[in-house]
């Protein structure tokens, strides 16, 4: 639920921003447009009382995450406190997929979503590095750069979570309330089972499927309250096979539907294999392996090409980063390489910031056959509630 807070443009913060307009809104706040000595910025803003702060959190783990800045995590440039406001600057981007999508008649190409998928997938995978999860992959939370104008950028890490404690992962747990978007959600977040990285990323295989089909079967289910519709959706999302959820698209957004629903709990995701699935996407359908979109007008198209055609030895930040160009696809699925550990720098500074601790406690073998019978009876009652539901 979206709260407002009185229009304040025209304000100077901190002695140095003015904030320009409001750019949009949420139930985190408010972010507006800003510049300071002749820079832009954007600036996240909630109420200081507000019941769930948000912003320090994300202050600090922005802050993290650009100790090795790359491209697809916005610049973080501050937080600060100012008249029971708390305030988060960083960089400033262009449109949300969300707004482009609807910009263009809710439908993308596959050339467009392939594109993506590659990009989006990289912003997952270095924040999964960080160990760190999302918890909120949507189209709204993904936005273009505005000076790379064709990069794709993460955004809104107000409900992310550590989930490496000490070189050790977060216990399985059950009976957890939905963190995040219900139409992209998991089916095992619905479940209310503790998320890991596998449910970042069937989340954004739900994103990219609703960017090629132009919706999902679960939109606009018919419901008395929150709680009904949440409960529409897991059902609906229980009784949608891969095969109906990825008819009339290319086989690989089937098998990266059903690689990320069969991940373990606590499995580490071949983030190789999931690029090379759409990699082989773009090799059989003679897409191009470069920045080319469906809103791109016929000059940008050509320039493009020809900045591709005559700049081969510094066009770098033209390609795509992931692009392999030595990736044997007719045997990809079969010779699944895993993926080099990452090492990483010591948190131990944003654990005590985030004030996370380490729980060690594993659940015993009877527990784990108690829950997954608990799961089993539970999936089952649903499918056959959901036999008898009026199909709307």
């Amino acid at each position: 639920m979206e709260y407002t807070i009185k229009d304040l443009s025209g304000f100077l913060l901190n002695k140095q921003y003015k904030l320009i307009k409001k750019l949009g809104a949420g139930a985190f706040g408010e972010i507006y447009s800003a510049t300071a000595n002749g820079q832009e910025y954007a600036i996240k803003i909630e109420r200081s009382d507000t019941k769930y702060p948000q912003l320090l959190f994300e202050s600090k783990l922005y802050q993290y995450l650009n100790n090795q800045p790359i491209i697809g995590i916005p610049k973080y440039y501050g937080y600060f406190q100012q008249d029971n406001f708390n305030f988060l600057v960083m960089e400033q981007l262009g449109k949300s997929l969300e707004d482009i999508f609807a910009d263009n008649n809710r439908l993308f190409s596959l050339q467009s979503v392939t594109v993506l998928a590659l990009q989006m997938l990289e912003c997952v995978e270095y924040l999964h590095t960080k160990h760190f999860l999302h918890r909120d992959i949507k189209p709204d939370n993904f936005l273009l750069g505005k000076a790379l104008k064709d990069r794709v950028y993460m955004v809104d890490y107000g409900l992310a979570k550590k989930y490496m404690i000490k070189d050790s992962h977060i216990p399985y747990k059950d009976n957890k309330a939905l963190t995040g978007t219900a139409r992209y959600a998991s089916i095992n977040t619905h479940l209310g089972i503790e998320q890991s990285r596998r449910d970042d990323l069937e989340s954004l295989g739900y994103v990219l499927l609703y960017f090629l089909r132009g919706s999902l079967p679960w939109q606009n289910l018919r419901a008395n309250n929150q709680k009904e519709k949440y409960d529409r959706i897991m059902e609906k999302k229980l009784a949608t096979s891969s095969e109906t959820l990825c008819k009339n698209c290319p086989k690989q957004f089937y098998q990266y539907i059903e690689y990320s629903k069969n991940l373990k709990f606590d499995e580490r995701p071949d983030y190789q294999y999931m690029k090379n699935l759409f990699l082989s996407v773009m090799k059989e359908n003679d897409l191009r392996i470069e920045y080319i979109y469906d809103w791109d007008d016929e000059n940008t198209h050509r320039d493009k090409i020809l900045l591709k055609n005559t700049q081969e030895s510094t066009q770098q930040d033209q390609q795509l980063p992931i692009v392999n160009k030595n990736i044997n696809y007719s045997q990809y699925n079969n010779n699944r390489q895993s993926i080099q550990k990452t090492k990483t720098s010591s948190i131990h500074s944003i654990n005590k910031v985030l004030k996370i601790q380490q729980n060690t406690t594993t659940l015993n073998t009877q527990q784990n056959c108690q829950n997954k019978n608990q799961i089993n009876n539970k999936v089952k009652s649903i499918i056959k509630k959901h036999s008898s539901l009026h199909q709307n």
